[in-house]
């Protein structure tokens, strides 16, 4: 029964009247046979007095404005409150009137007050409670972990009609908690027992109620999770729910992210807040995946200016309008069409915003797309970056950081070839610049356009097969907004010629992810199917973020590492960029491929 607030307000007080007046009239019919002192015009005056105080105090703590099926201990302190108020003020009025107190009297009914009016609300929670939502058809729901978002989140799906899961058991690591209940659900066992609770209180649901969980931790419980066949949901994740993008109660359903994603790194704060708040910030390729989350993460730094260039307009246009509409006048934000292979519209660009921070993230980065072709790659991942580059050496920008990635480290493709030139350019130009000038490396971004896991969803939507290059093929994965961090983070660390790593963990396997997307999604590896297609051009079966000459284990920042990739000479490597023009299809590939490998280049000897 839901009544609007004009009907159930007279609906209150006609109840509250019928109680105030009932229990006065009992306190006094309780103590008449020992009393002779009232008389029907006192208690007629009392009860008058009793009943407009009642609805005064009633209305001042606004007792007929509650969800009563909210109802707690806060209710029962305003219920107590207003009563106490009201019988007080009908004792001053005795006092005045008639010279006395009739306090055996009023006790009677202060306490039947508390009683009656405060059973009628707490009496129509239960109702609701017990009867209303227990016939309605809800999920029995598992909650693991018994702690404060537990708790949290047990409490909102009890008082949450609208929600269709009903939590019955939780579980629980701290052994204390064992059997312990909390609002009536039992605490059944510890993590390693969720198979057998499942099968025993038949769960239909899992709620991962742990936001402070690290990725080792929420790959354990859903490894144990999964071997039954409920739903897996999860909490948000503890830095999500601080910075208020969430609350405590976000349920949703496990991602790929939250079982491959690293734990992220911790940023230097003051000195990312150093080197961009105020300073004019320049991003190439800002309408990409990479690009736009750096936007994102810049903003939230309040750099003076930043400049969104990109080639592709439509994805500049979303970046700049999400950016506007969160940021308002506080950012000046600049959307620049442009091309980075177009040299003077980048020196032209350069030269008017003066930028203070550049990071490039432009570049073509599916490997077997850039197989067929090669010259795209070059003229954009190489002839790109080094005009981009140049024009920061021009125009003094202070930091220049490339995004490179993982492909870079010995290379059998075009892309991963093309990019280890590109961070030979940089590191060349730092030798002799005054612009800081540094790259890092980092593996596939989870969700970013282009990559695995959105393929391997549609895959799923359309019913399978999932297709996957090999069994044993693996990669390191990270998140975009991880990425995006280190990136800034690299810039403030940079000292000049740099190659930045970050330690990634350990590989997983593609076959895994696979599988772990199937199960997620609501489906079992047999009502999918995966498919091995062999290996495309250009792939490797593992990726590699150092070779064995450029291990350095001495981190510089927390999970950051410095790489000791030696560049190719820069009159030679210049040399040999010039010549990208004019070689083959065949010789083009042979060539970057071999500097990228640092292997000898026949076709630089014509040029000496």
């Amino acid at each position: 029964m839901n009544l609007t607030y004009q009907k159930r307000v007279p609906l209150l007080m006609l109840l509250d009247s019928i109680i105030v007046l009932f229990s006065i009239y009992v306190g006094y019919f309780i103590l008449h046979p020992y009393s002779d002192f009232y008389t029907s015009k006192l208690l007629l005056v009392s009860s008058i007095i009793l009943l407009i105080s009642h609805h005064l105090f009633a209305i001042i703590y606004r007792l007929y404005n509650k969800v009563w099926e909210y109802a707690s201990v806060g209710e029962l302190v305003t219920i107590a409150k207003a009563v106490t108020f009201s019988i007080a003020t009908a004792a001053i009025a005795q006092a005045v009137g008639v010279g006395t107190i009739y306090g055996r009297v009023l006790l009677i009914t202060w306490m039947l007050h508390i009683l009656l009016i405060g059973g009628s609300r707490f009496s129509w929670r239960m109702y609701r409670d017990q009867y209303i939502k227990s016939n309605q058809e809800k999920r029995r729901t598992l909650i693991v972990g018994a702690g404060s978002a537990g708790t949290a989140v047990a409490r909102q799906l009890l008082h949450n009609n609208d929600v269709d899961l009903k939590p019955v058991a939780f579980v629980d690591d701290d052994i204390k908690k064992y059997k312990l209940e909390i609002y009536g659900i039992s605490v059944c066992g510890d993590i390693e027992h969720i198979p057998e609770i499942v099968r025993k209180e038949k769960i239909q649901d899992i709620i991962i109620a742990i936001p402070s969980l690290s990725k080792v931790e929420i790959r354990r419980i859903y490894e144990i999770c999964a071997k039954t066949d409920v739903k897996i949901k999860i909490m948000p994740m503890i830095e999500d729910i601080m910075t208020g993008k969430v609350s405590v109660n976000a349920i949703r359903n496990v991602e790929v992210e939250d079982l491959l994603g690293r734990d992220p790194v911790e940023l230097d704060i003051s000195s990312i807040t150093e080197s961009i708040t105020g300073a004019t910030v320049l991003v190439t390729g800002a309408g990409g995946s990479i690009g736009s989350e750096i936007c994102r993460q810049i903003c939230k730094f309040s750099p003076k200016r930043l400049i969104l260039l990109g080639h592709g307009e439509f994805s500049i246009y979303n970046i700049d309008m999400e950016l506007r509409n969160q940021y308002g006048n506080k950012i000046d934000v600049i959307p620049v069409i442009a091309d980075v292979q177009e040299r003077a519209r980048i020196f032209e660009v350069m030269e008017e915003y003066l930028p203070d921070v550049v990071y490039h993230t432009a570049a073509h980065k599916h490997v077997p797309l850039m197989e067929y072709n090669p010259r795209e790659a070059v003229k954009n991942n190489i002839f790109g970056t080094k005009n981009v580059a140049d024009a920061a050496e021009t125009f003094r920008v202070n930091t220049f950081v490339l995004v490179s990635t993982d492909k870079a480290v010995n290379p059998p493709n075009v892309m991963g070839a093309t990019k280890r030139i590109a961070e030979m350019i940089i590191q060349n130009l730092a030798k002799e610049s005054n612009t800081k000038f540094v790259a890092v490396r980092f593996g596939n971004v989870l969700g970013s356009r282009g990559s695995v896991i959105p393929l391997f969803k549609k895959q799923i939507e359309d019913g399978g097969p999932v297709t996957v290059t090999h069994p044993d093929m693996t990669r390191y994965f990270m998140t975009i907004p991880e990425a995006s961090r280190l990136v800034i983070q690299a810039g403030t660390l940079a000292r000049g010629g740099e190659v930045f790593v970050l330690d990634m963990g350990d590989p997983v396997k593609i076959s895994d992810l696979a599988k772990n997307l199937i199960t997620l999604s609501g489906y079992t590896i047999e009502e999918i199917g995966i498919e091995y297609n062999g290996i495309r051009p250009g792939e490797k079966m593992y990726e590699e973020l150092l070779n064995e000459n450029e291990i350095q284990e001495k981190q510089i920042f927390p999970k950051i590492h410095i790489g000791k990739a030696e560049p190719l000479g820069k009159t030679e490597l210049f040399t040999l960029i010039s010549s990208l023009k004019d070689m083959t299809i065949d010789e083009l590939k042979e060539t970057i491929i071999s500097v990228a490998n640092n292997k000898e280049i026949t076709k630089l000897q014509i040029a000496e």
